[in-house]
């Protein structure tokens, strides 16, 4: 399924963005630190998890997030923490989804402890996904796609 708009990945090092873009792009998966934003193929943005672990770094993530259509929050379900403040989705203009990552090896509390995490920085809906799989990453794309921009 193609990506129809464009997205930015957010969320703190190791939670599977990167995992996602390779993913979505059919590329192998592999672990790479993303050391800086990288624009990947056409449509995603994949930002370093520095930039939403640091508050210094909040004003690259809302002027990067102007190069995208739809901003996605993304939570690894196996980390106890989370980076993401509550009402977090509230210093950007764009519809904000949440995306629970690893729910191949996370048990069903850290899975509802996670959703809980992206409900309260402001994401909705949230989809459960699986990046090395591909699990449930149809349902997003799926959404993001009929995600209606006017309306924002």
């Amino acid at each position: 399924m193609k990506l129809e708009k464009r997205i930015i990945l957010i969320g703190g090092s190791q939670e599977g963005k990167t995992t996602i873009c390779q993913y979505i792009n059919s590329r192998e998966i592999k672990y790479e630190k993303t050391q800086a934003v990288a624009y990947i193929g056409e449509n995603m943005i994949d930002t370093p998890g520095e930039y939403a672990e640091r508050r210094s770094y909040y004003g690259s993530l809302q002027i990067t997030s102007a190069d995208a259509d739809v901003i996605i929050f993304v939570k690894d379900a196996t980390k106890y923490m989370s980076v993401f403040a509550p009402a977090f989705s509230s210093m950007f203009t764009k519809p904000v989804i949440g995306v629970v990552t690893h729910i191949d090896i996370a048990d069903e509390k850290e899975i509802k402890d996670a959703r809980t995490y992206l409900e309260m920085a402001g994401a909705d809906p949230i989809f459960e996904v699986c990046g090395l799989t591909g699990e449930g990453l149809d349902q997003v794309i799926k959404y993001i796609n009929k995600i209606d921009l006017d309306m924002y």
